[in-house]
């Protein structure tokens, strides 16, 4: 039989999960853009915006998360 999950494990895997999305999204526009032959300056700034576009991402999902799972923030 299978046990349950404790804390820690959980934690690990969700905080796995996040940073996964966060490198998914900060790596792809910088690979879009070397189809343009870009400069090195416009290979960095789609790096960072892509790494706060996936801020932005990991915090929507957190907080969508956490309203089916009665995590701390749900009014």
């Amino acid at each position: 039989m299978v046990e349950p999950m404790t804390r820690e494990e959980r934690d690990s895997g969700n905080r796995k999960i996040k940073v996964g999305f966060l490198l998914i999204v900060t790596v792809s526009p910088p690979m879009m853009a070397l189809l343009g032959d870009p400069t090195l300056p416009q290979v960095a700034a789609a790096a960072g915006g892509g790494f706060l576009l996936g801020l932005a991402f990991v915090w929507y999902l957190g907080r969508l998360a956490s309203e089916f799972t009665g995590g701390s923030r749900r009014p």
